[in-house]
């Protein structure tokens, strides 16, 4: 089940970009909310900050 964890979540609505975003759209998103939610700038907020991180990496991955 762990490995389609990925599968269940809506990575697009994590970064705030539509299914039909180019990869530098999603890279640009995933930039300004990694900033915005990192842990050494906005301390608590280590959950979003790894869903950003995923979502980042699923989306930046053509296999995946």
């Amino acid at each position: 089940m762990v490995e389609r964890e990925w599968f269940d979540k809506d990575y697009y609505k994590v970064l705030g970009v539509t299914s039909s975003a180019t990869e530098k759209e999603n890279h640009r998103a995933y930039r300004k909310l990694a900033k915005s939610s990192h842990p050494d700038t906005n301390p608590g907020s280590e959950e979003k900050f790894k869903e950003v991180n995923e979502a980042n990496e699923v989306l930046s991955d053509p296999v995946k």
